[in-house]
This record gives C-alpha cells, structure tokens and sequence, in this order.
C-alpha cells in the first residue's frame, strides 16, 4: 500500500520549511516525479529558473524549491537551500530499499575458514572463497564471485555477477553494481627483445566507506602498492581504474572515463563522462574536467578544466583541423609580417 506524507511530516524528517501559501497545509504527497508529468499527489521539485514555465504549469501537489523561488508559484512548497539533494533524500524516504530476508542460498558455495554473520543475504550460485571476512548485513547477489582473503565491511551489497578477486578490502555501505570486477590484475608487462614479459600484479585493491561502483566498471590491482578509492567515492558505469590509482574521498566520476596507472586524483573532484586522464599524473583537490576531455598533464589549481574541440558540420571541422595544423606555420608568417609592418613604419616615420 501507498504511503501519504503530508508536508510536515517530510520536514520533521528531513529538515526545510513548509509554505503552503493560500492552501491546504496538510496536503499530502506519496510520489515524486518530474514537473512536466507530475499528477495529483506527487511532489516535484524546481532547481533552475529556466523551467520556470513548467513549474506554472504542473499538476504536482507540491513543490519543493529555493526561498528565493516562493513567489514562482502558488501551490505549498518545502522550501530549502539545496532542492536536488532535498529530492535525492526525499526519494530514499518515499522509496525505502526493499527488504531481504536473512539466507544463503542452497547453490552458494561458500569456502573453508569463511565465518558468516548473523545478518546476511547470499543468492543462488555465488560463490565465496577462502577466509574471507564478511560484516554483518551484507548481501551478495545471483552468481557473484568473492575470492579468497577478501574482506567485506557491514551493509555492502554486490548486484548479481559481481566478482572481487583475492585480497581486496572493501568498506562499509558500498554497492557494487553488477558485472564490475574489483581487483583484475593491472596492466603491466616490460619488454625485453622484442617480446612482453608479465609483471606480476601483487598490490590490492583498497575501497573505503561508502563508495559505489556502477555496473561493467573494473578496478585493478596494483602492481607492487594498492589501488585505493577513499570514502564516499561515486563511480559511473563502464569506467577503467588502472593499477595504483588512487582517487580521494568524495570524488565522483561520470560513465566511460578512463584512468591510467599511478593516476591520483584529489577529493571532491568532478570527473565529466569519457574523460581520460593519462598515468602518474596529480590531479588536485576540487578539481571538474569537462566530458571528453584529455589530461596529459598534473592539475596544481582546483576550478574547471577542458580540453576537447566543439562540434561542428564535418567539413567545417576539417577546415579548423587543416588551420590547428598549420598553427605553428602561419604565427610565423605572421611574426614576419609584422615585423615587416613594423620596418615600414618605421622607415617612413624616419
């Protein structure tokens, strides 16, 4: 069954200022949606001036904005300084996660020396190795793959096909979505006559508290120190974490970037999707790279950085390709050339 909250009760819980204006002060919300598909009984929330015609417009039965935005609308509203993060709680609290009943599956094999907790979820065909450590209220999804010595702190969850490899540690209240991989060995091979000789990989990885990895995203380990992603780190699908990387807490990096080996990368940086950072490069605290950007060199200022060209038709973008080329070429004609306007001037002023 649906549950109602009227304004009051969502503020005694998570903090803001009810404003129901001319209204019903008890109206009651169980949803939240968009403004634009908003219905009866939801609660929609405004961030940006320029939806201001869809916040005129909507069916919601509340609002949640900025102070500043009170006199945009009539209907009630909660009002508060943040309403993106005021929405991203609300909806935890309107959605509670679901439930799973304390059991290890009949198909789970577990491994010698592997004591389980009191609380824990383990599905049908997972597997766990050797020593492992598991904290209390974990749970481990269908057909996921924990190897040997690895250590799983309390209330993190591994999404279906999950794999740790051996001797990884990983925090408190991580999620781990399915198909990432936690420790694969890093890439890292010398050359000797002509051929490639296998480095063996013999760090670990090292996840802190809170952190969350999205589905197909993979973490190597490292070749001789760990790969280390701090606290409340937040990463996208597809992403690559080379050997010996370490990204500090709180830093959150979009869909198919790449990171090279010995990459560190500061906290409360802002990584945009497909950006690539190249190896044994130091990236700052506070940093944002723009999508698809490259960076090929250490970050020593927090702010913004990009590096790419924008879009344009092909042919155009070929002419400005043909004009980068030659760049270095035509500043030097044109150096010449003022200095040939600057011997003339000077010739005629004499």
């Amino acid at each position: 069954m649906t549950q109602l909250f009227t304004l009051h009760e969502i503020t005694a819980s998570l903090g803001g200022e009810v404003d129901a204006g001319n209204t019903d002060a008890a109206t009651q919300v169980s949803r939240l949606s968009s403004l634009a598909q908003a219905q009866a009984g939801s609660i929609a929330f405004f961030n940006d001036t320029k939806y201001t015609q869809s916040l005129q417009a909507t069916l919601a039965s509340a609002v949640i904005l900025r102070p500043e935005h009170r006199h945009l609308t009539a209907l009630p509203c909660i009002l508060t300084d943040n309403p993106y993060a005021y929405f991203a709680k609300l909806s935890a609290l309107l959605n509670p996660p679901r439930q799973y009943a304390n059991h290890v599956h009949a198909t789970a094999v577990i491994g010698y020396e592997t004591p389980l907790p009191p609380e824990l979820t383990i599905d049908a065909m997972a597997t766990v190795g050797d020593r492992v450590t598991l904290g209390n209220g974990v749970r481990i999804g269908a057909g996921c793959v924990i190897e040997d010595d690895v250590t799983i702190g309390a209330h993190t969850i591994l999404e279906p096909r999950a794999v740790v490899k051996h001797g990884s540690v990983i925090g408190e209240h991580c999620h781990l979505f399915s198909g990432c991989i936690i420790g694969n060995d890093g890439f890292g091979y010398a050359e000797e006559q002509g051929q490639w000789v296998k480095i063996p990989q013999i760090g670990r990885v090292v996840i802190g508290h809170h952190v969350d990895i999205g589905a197909n995203t993979t973490v190597d380990r490292g070749a001789l120190d760990d790969t280390i992603i701090e606290d409340g780190v937040k990463l996208d699908n597809l992403i690559q974490v080379a050997h010996n990387v370490r990204i500090g807490a709180h830093t959150v990096i979009a869909g198919c970037a790449g990171i090279a080996g010995s990459a560190v990368i500061g906290q409360h940086c802002k990584i945009g999707g497909a950006a690539m950072i190249l190896g044994h490069l130091h990236i700052v605290d506070g940093v944002t790279i723009s999508p698809g950007s490259m960076i090929m060199r250490s970050i020593q200022q927090p702010g913004t950085y990009t590096a790419l060209m924008p879009f344009q038709k092909h042919e155009d973008w070929l002419r400005t390709a043909a004009n980068i080329r030659h760049l270095e070429q035509n500043s030097l004609k044109l150096k010449l050339l003022e200095q040939a306007i600057n011997s003339i001037k000077k010739h005629t002023e004499d």
